[in-house]
């Protein structure tokens, strides 16, 4: 298999990334699907959706769990309203999420993803205790099916994702690791943490931020922008994925308003950028 094959974000339903159609044209090899909603995960619409990857030559490496209610407005609803971490919504996210899996599996895809949310600071709350017990359960029904789960960065320090993974204690939770979150949230520097969680990193997303102002960094958003355009240095980044010795596929994420053109020169661009850089960095 070619090492860090080109990839792309896209969704069925949900509005995220790119449409699906736009990577089919620019001949992008493999996703990371954002689930349907949950009319839509049914088995039929599965096969369907194999047809069109099959189609276009499309390989699923990751299929994100995605929830009713979260909020992605600033920082604080983010914290209040996003992945398993709120309490109210957690065992019927839970639930949620197994459908997920389900649907996963229908698309052959060993692979789960999710933002988890802001996995609170005090380790010896019952929040988080719980979360830590919720977590390792839904880990082992995974098991059961040879599935994996990957966490997407940002919302946590390295050390405090370190400490989590530490806590779950799970030989099926991994890391997907996207550079740019760490900008956006302003939870520390995208290579440093990179180095840190590289043992645990099993997916990557490849997309570019600006930070915040320097007082208003963890407390106001970064702005995403194309990649190439921000402050995710793309060489280093490359560079240290080899370091570290990852050779999966570069997904890039792009949220993009529905604007299909927009969409493709940003994509096109990304692909041009990481080709000839991954040509470089691995020369």
């Amino acid at each position: 298999m070619e090492q860090w094959p080109i990839g792309v974000f896209t969704s069925l339903d949900a509005g995220l990334g790119v449409q699906i159609d736009v990577v089919s044209e620019l001949n992008i090899p493999s996703i990371h699907l954002h689930a349907p909603h949950a009319g839509n995960r049914t088995q039929a619409r599965a096969q369907e959706f194999l047809g069109v990857c099959a189609d276009g030559g499309i390989t699923i490496t990751c299929v994100f769990c995605g929830f009713e209610g979260e909020s992605y407005a600033d920082i604080p609803t983010t914290a209040e309203t996003v992945g398993l971490v709120p309490e109210a919504t957690r065992a019927e996210r839970v639930e949620d999420a197994r459908e997920t899996a389900k649907f996963a599996r229908d698309l052959g895809c060993d692979t789960l993803g999710m933002h988890i949310g802001f996995v609170p600071l005090d380790r010896l709350g019952d929040s988080y205790k719980n979360l830590i017990t919720t977590t390792q359960t839904f880990l082992d029904e995974l098991a059961e099916y040879d599935q994996k789960l990957h966490l997407e960065t940002g919302q946590e320090t390295a050390d405090h994702l370190l400490d989590f993974l530490g806590d779950v204690n799970r030989p099926n939770l991994y890391v997907n690791f996207d550079p740019a979150n760490m900008i956006l949230y302003g939870t520390g520097d995208p290579i440093e943490a990179l180095k840190k969680v590289g043992p645990h990193v099993r997916s990557v997303h490849c997309k570019d931020a600006v930070w915040a102002p320097g007082e208003q960094r963890g407390k106001s958003w970064g702005r995403e922008v194309a990649l190439g355009e921000g402050d995710v240095d793309v060489r280093r980044y490359l560079q240290t994925l080899k370091d570290i010795g990852y050779k999966g596929p570069l997904t890039i994420e792009r949220e993009t308003p529905e604007d299909r053109e927009g969409q493709k020169a940003d994509i096109q661009k990304a692909v041009d950028i990481l080709t000839s850089t991954k040509s470089s960095v691995l020369s």
